[in-house]
């Protein structure tokens, strides 16, 4: 479907109202964060997962409770832990007795992973074969139990929590499951004033109700406007460029790329870059995408795909730090 001028506008202006009054409405339970509400929002309405990282006690839980409550869908929460079994994730085939016929039969009753919101909460916590379970799902929006495959409700958004791999207990993501998520977002420590108010805050009686903005049809409708934002060629060879100046092999990779880098983003990273660049167009009313929609996403949607060298880790230079040159030098 091809929208007029006129149409465009309006639904470019529809989405951008909605997508404020989410973040307004997060606003009154999360404080600050803003950059890291947006992209988690940039990332719903482009069909995408995220990770989000960072030490205990910044809320990363509380963020994603709030966001589910703000949106009219049904919501679970997985809490990963070293002894938790795939079939936690996905559900289990229970042998049941029919009372008139007193046959057996196996009934599938579906895990916690079948809900539009699902917070895979510490997901490092478990080893890879039970974080696995999830790949399926991410990817192919349902789910597969003794070879009958189950429809997950659509719409269908993970949003896991991560402390950092250095600390003890932890698993490392497998580099397959990382790359089904979207965007990899970090959160720092708040700023003073942040803090102060979070105090303030959290040790008073609160009585903060939040209401349901948006509908899961509504959703949907957003997730598919999405996809109707028109590109320039200029913009889609420019996300696409810089995604292949992260490969070290790549005849467009600059010297710094070769000798700090040993892998690059794949094909994935290019498609997140232009569906997350069409999405941030929206939210701020445009019906059109520009380089700067594509850079101002790069580093979530490239940080968790890009694999420093030993030389680099030597030097302490992050994975940011190199996009952010590969930005520069594009």
């Amino acid at each position: 479907m091809t929208l007029n001028s006129k149409e465009a506008e309006k639904a470019a202006a529809d989405f951008h109202k909605a997508f404020y009054d989410l973040r307004s409405e997060i606003s009154k339970v999360v404080v600050g964060q803003t950059h890291i509400v947006d992209n988690l929002l940039i990332s719903l309405f482009s069909r995408g997962h995220c990770v989000l990282i960072g030490v205990p006690g910044l809320a990363k839980t509380l963020l994603i409770r709030t966001l589910a409550e703000t949106l009219n869908l049904t919501f679970s929460r997985i809490q990963f832990t070293p002894d938790l079994m795939p079939g936690d994730i996905t559900g289990t085939e229970i042998i049941e007795e029919d009372r008139t016929t007193g046959e057996k039969k196996f009934r599938f009753f579906k895990g916690p992973v079948f809900a539009n919101i699902v917070l895979a909460d510490e997901i490092n916590r478990t080893p890879p074969k039970t974080q696995a379970a999830l790949l399926e799902a991410m990817q192919e929006y349902r789910v597969t139990a003794s070879g009958t495959t189950y429809d997950l409700e659509q719409p269908f958004f993970v949003l896991a929590t991560q402390n950092p791999i250095e600390q003890e207990g932890t698993y490392p993501l497998p580099e397959a499951q990382l790359d089904r998520f979207m965007f990899n977002l970090w959160l720092d420590y708040p700023g003073f004033q942040d803090e102060m108010e979070i105090v303030s805050r959290t040790t008073k009686p609160s009585d903060v109700k939040l209401k349901s903005i948006l509908t899961a049809e509504e959703i949907i409708k957003f997730q598919k406007l999405t996809r109707e934002v028109p590109v320039p060629d200029s913009v889609l060879e420019h996300a696409v460029k810089i995604v292949n100046m992260t490969r070290p092999a790549n005849e467009l990779a600059p010297d710094f790329v070769k000798q700090y880098m040993t892998w690059g983003a794949g094909p994935r990273a290019s498609q997140y870059l232009i569906l997350g660049g069409k999405t941030r167009a929206l939210s701020q009313g445009r019906f059109n995408v520009t380089e700067e929609d594509v850079n101002a996403i790069a580093i979530p949607v490239l940080r968790h795909r890009i694999v420093n060298n030993y030389a680099a880790e030597a030097e302490g230079i992050k994975p940011q730090d190199l996009i952010t040159r590969i930005l520069e030098h594009v």
